[in-house]
């Protein structure tokens, strides 16, 4: 008979994406320009790594009008989420030099936002799609090839070039973040700018012409001096900072001495099955615990934290 699950392992943050990104209306310029004039349209304001929220009384609400996003202070330019049901939604920017807003107006962190519950998960998919493309757009405004500025096109889903005619889509970085165990140990590490305490499963990008497994193993090897094998998928999460694709594995360890490259790491180390349990729970008699739960890695721990000792 199966167990529950020691710890709530549900859905992690930015996966449920409640849009219909209805690509066939991109292309059509005349209709992008109807739907941003409909009323009805809603709107994502990105601001650096910060969501645009209306205040209203104790309650805070994301999806803006159009007029009041405009009237905040968001750029003019808009790019077309998708429609949810017959609703159009669009994410929008701000300048990067803003520092205020209008009254009855705030600028929150996504990452609070997401951590303490204030948007619904529904919404959280949305907006880090909005979050993702607006930042893209910020750093993409010139050619790489001839170094004129690009126009945003097909509803903020390609940018070209007048200039050398090339065309220019918004990209995806591919992240591997992975959970090496060696039978009841599992191997964690923490950056710098990691919350007090906090150790977390190791990542690194995915580098050109390179597998996930083979990514796996060599970033571990890099970061920690552990040689891997039996690299397993586990799931992926869209992460908008500023537009990652975060590939969860799992892997063996081969050997277990530790060699960290500190100009990665601040610390890496094996924790047992019990420590873990308790950084998951949150109760490490040390204050030691893992990300919150919007986070791929809280999961890819809980996961192997909640499963049976070997016997």
């Amino acid at each position: 008979m199966s167990q529950e699950p020691l710890f709530p392992l549900g859905q992690f943050g930015f996966l449920i994406n409640p849009l219909d990104r209805a690509a066939h209306i991109r292309a059509d310029a005349d209709r992008l320009v109807s739907l941003e004039g409909d009323p009805a349209s809603r709107a994502y304001v990105i601001h650096r790594d910060s969501l645009l929220l209306k205040q209203e009384g104790a309650a805070i609400r994301a999806a803006l009008t159009i007029k009041e996003a405009l009237a905040a202070g968001a750029n003019s330019g808009t790019i077309f989420l998708g429609l949810r049901d017959t609703t159009p939604y669009f994410g929008m920017g701000m300048p990067k030099e803003t520092t205020d807003v209008p009254a009855g107006y705030a600028l929150e962190p996504l990452r609070n936002l997401a951590n303490d519950g204030r948007i619904p998960p529904a919404e959280l998919s949305a907006i880090a799609t909005a979050k993702s493309l607006v930042h893209w757009h910020q750093r993409h405004g010139f050619c790489p090839n001839c170094g004129a500025r690009t126009v945003m096109v097909h509803g903020g889903w390609k940018r070209d070039c007048p200039n050398c005619k090339s065309e220019h889509f918004p990209r995806t970085d591919p992240v591997v973040i992975m959970l090496v165990t060696d039978g009841e140990r599992a191997l964690l590490g923490r950056q710098k700018h990691f919350a007090k305490g906090t150790y977390s499963c190791l990542a690194g990008f995915v580098e050109p012409a390179e597998t996930i497994e083979n990514a796996v193993q060599r970033e571990i090897l890099e970061e920690a001096g552990i040689v891997c094998t039996d690299v397993r998928y586990y799931k992926a999460q869209p992460w908008p900072f500023p537009y990652s694709l975060m590939i969860g594995c799992t892997a063996r360890a081969v050997t277990t001495e530790i060699k960290i490259d500190h100009n990665e790491l601040e610390d890496a180390r094996w924790f047992s099955r019990s420590d873990v349990v308790q950084m998951v729970a949150g109760t490490h008699p040390d204050g030691q615990r893992t990300p919150t739960g919007i986070a791929i890695g809280y999961h890819l721990l809980g996961q192997w934290a909640s499963e049976a000792p070997a016997s």
